[in-house]
């Protein structure tokens, strides 16, 4: 994703100003015949990086590869849960980069035969009149926890373009969303993340107590990892050359957030069976799977005991896929009766994905989760980690910035700080949060 994206930030608003829009139902498409109706449907438009037929998957794919279609064949599909996702405003329609958020719900629901979205936005803080007009960012992120959760409500709450002028406003205005939206969802997925010298001690003691709020409701907080490997974006409101500095990114350093690293995943194109794993890496662009350790905070008590975590706080604790050439295939309108099909990326993809499966998760307990990180690593540590996880063991997140290298950390057995535990199987993994948590 790009450095704005990433660094997308919002406040929440209290729930009486949404709005909400329950998206046209579309007639469901047999699983088999999506590759083919797709292919064959005229005036599509296929971006270069994402020819599905050879490396994007479809929804139903994806949900086959994470072992959620199980979950989903036995109810479990997020009734009764709502994620909330901080996003950037936009202000004047460019399709296909800006759109209506709602038509591309409908184009995607329609071509992956999933039930229509129940997607509301919050528009007040941005002071927009066009609530519905979304970035790609915004898209991916919603129809990605759509399509882990179909039943699961939306809830979008914009935040004007100005936010990321400065890092103070950035920070205030996350932090404010993280307060909000405790009070407003079960669980939140963060895409946004700047290093943790950007911020002030204030700041980030007064983000880690909205935290400890929504752990206090019981309301998970994930967030994704970052994109740039073992170093941080430049900070919010900076110009100039990137100065690389080798951290981990706020708020996903906080240990009481569920941080998403980044994947690249192999599966069938046929029915979506797992066949692989590896880190998510592309060092000549400068991306990869955030991951490291760090400078603020000491090593929670969950960490305690786990090879390679050292002294302070590690980062991620989980994964998911977060490659370009191998996401979910995302849908945004163009605004010509066509739209354009991209392969969801970047750890703003994997956050929310997690936090899908965290609603699933929810709804099967029958109540909130919250604070799942003693949990998750509870089942890292024990005996079903191999069938909860898929252990990714190969890769690293050293990128190439100005073209100097920065040696990051690589993938092994059991956690490390690159893919955390590693990807769910969410058929394991699912039912089992539930039963640790409440030992």
């Amino acid at each position: 994703m790009c450095i704005k994206s990433f660094m997308k930030v919002a406040a929440i608003l209290p729930l009486a100003a949404l709005v909400p829009v329950a998206l046209a139902a579309a007639a469901p498409k047999p699983a088999a015949d999506v590759a083919s109706a797709y292919a064959a449907s005229p005036g599509t438009s296929v971006a270069t990086d994402c020819d599905f037929l050879a490396t994007c998957y479809t929804p139903g794919q994806l949900q086959a590869a994470y072992g959620v279609r199980q979950l989903l064949d036995q109810g479990t599909d997020g009734q009764g849960q709502t994620v909330v996702l901080p996003e950037l405003a936009e202000e004047q329609m460019s399709p296909p980069k800006i759109s209506d958020i709602r038509q591309d719900l409908r184009l995607f629901d329609s071509r992956f035969g999933l039930p229509a979205a129940r997607l509301g936005v919050d528009a007040r803080l941005a002071g927009q009149a066009s609530p519905w007009l979304a970035n790609q960012e915004e898209v991916q992120d919603a129809e990605i926890v759509h399509a882990i959760a179909p039943d699961a409500a939306i809830h979008v709450v914009l935040l004007p373009s100005t936010a990321l002028t400065s890092t103070a406003t950035a920070t205030a205005d996350l932090t404010a969303a993280l307060r909000l939206g405790a009070l407003e969802g079960d669980v939140i997925s963060v895409s946004a993340g700047w290093g943790e010298h950007c911020l002030t001690p204030a700041e980030v003691t007064g983000m880690h107590q909205a935290l400890q709020a929504a752990a206090d409701r019981h309301v998970t907080v994930v967030a994704g990892s970052g994109d740039t490997g073992a170093v941080s974006r430049p900070c919010p409101g900076s110009a100039g050359a990137w100065d690389p500095v080798k951290e981990v990114s706020m708020p996903a350093a906080d240990p009481l957030v569920l941080a998403v690293g980044g994947t690249t995943l192999t599966a069938s194109h046929q029915a979506g069976a797992y066949i692989s794993e590896t880190t998510w890496a592309d060092p000549v662009g400068s991306q990869g799977s955030g991951g490291g350790f760090s400078r603020l905070f000491p090593r929670p008590s969950y960490q305690d005991h786990v090879p390679g975590t050292g002294t302070t706080r590690a980062v991620p604790d989980v994964a998911a896929d977060a490659a370009p050439l191998t996401g979910m295939a995302a849908i945004v309108d163009d605004g010509s009766q066509q739209y354009t099909l991209f392969g969801a990326s970047g750890t703003s993809a994997s956050a929310p994905l997690w936090a899908a499966l965290i609603a699933l998760a929810n709804q099967r307990a029958g109540h909130d989760l919250g604070f799942v990180n003693p949990a998750v690593y509870r089942i890292g540590r024990g005996p079903a980690y191999h069938t909860a996880f898929h252990d990714i063991t190969t890769g690293n997140n050293t990128v190439i910035i100005s073209s100097t290298a920065v040696t990051g950390y690589s993938a092994g057995p059991g956690w490390d700080p690159v893919t955390g535990w590693g990807t769910p199987n969410a058929s394991v993994l699912v039912p089992l949060l539930d039963r640790i948590r409440s030992r």
